[in-house]
């Protein structure tokens, strides 16, 4: 998919499709591609709205959870949405449980896959190490099922962006900022419809991740997909899309 990123003020993002909002959220080193499948399907009965988390750019001392959900909040108000459909994939789930906590006005369901929040192994290592392209694809590999789904060009994008020893100060602060925060005393609160697609085989937050939100959160729904990871939009979208499509039916507002 050719990607139109509009700029308005400090926010960068895609809006593709009209009808109710489906916001999607992309996790630390996500990318706005990550939900391409997602906008193709979807973009023709919903408008798709994916904000760029401003990760990389933010000032150190705000780089945390706290600082991307007021920049979150601030482009919602900016683009006067309600009614959402909010969805989030590993640190992009984190702030949509924050952010929906905050705002429970705004968001009519939830939808979390790889989610952080209870727990995530932080990609399995000291992530993220400088310098050398083996060890970076490697990390990347490892939050595939088949690592050919890592393709060359997001492993070049990750590793360019690990050169940059202020992106890497920023990652770790914003790794650190979520791994200190664990939801597990205020999801109980969340009383929207939610929807957690987990990768039967996720090695950053595994399965037993899955089910622990699905017993603190009330009124939600657990699907797993088997042969996939941490990101099952991508591994399997066409799966995912169907889970979704199920559940955006049933839970028609």
């Amino acid at each position: 998919m050719e990607i139109n990123i509009k700029e308005e003020g400090d926010y960068k993002f895609i809006d593709e499709g009209e009808g109710k909002v489906l916001l999607l959220l992309h996790g630390l080193f996500g990318a706005l591609s990550n939900w391409d499948y997602v906008v193709n399907h979807f973009k023709k009965n919903y408008r798709v709205i994916i904000p760029l988390l401003p990760i990389y750019e933010m000032p150190l001392r705000q780089a945390g959870l706290e600082g991307l959900v007021k920049h979150l909040s601030g482009f919602v108000n900016k683009k006067g949405l309600s009614e959402m459909t909010l969805m989030g994939n590993s640190l992009g789930g984190h702030v949509a449980l924050i952010y929906t906590l905050e705002n429970p006005d705004k968001v009519n369901r939830l939808v979390l896959t790889g989610s952080s929040g209870l727990f995530e192994n932080a990609m399995g290592g000291s992530y993220p190490k400088r310098g050398s392209y083996e060890y970076i694809k490697e990390r990347v590999e490892y939050t595939f099922y088949d690592p050919k789904t890592a393709t060359k060009e997001y492993v070049d994008e990750v590793f360019e962006t690990t050169k940059s020893i202020p992106k890497c100060m920023r990652i770790v602060a914003i790794a650190k900022s979520a791994q200190r925060h664990n939801m597990a005393q205020e999801i109980s609160r969340i009383k929207v419809p939610v929807l957690l697609v987990w990768g039967l085989n996720d090695t950053i937050t595994p399965p037993m991740v899955a089910h622990e939100f699905n017993r603190l959160i009330p009124n939600s729904t657990l699907r797993f997909i088997d042969k996939c990871c941490h990101a099952p939009m991508m591994e399997h979208p066409e799966k995912f899309n169907v889970i979704l499509e199920e559940f955006l039916t049933t839970t028609n507002t």
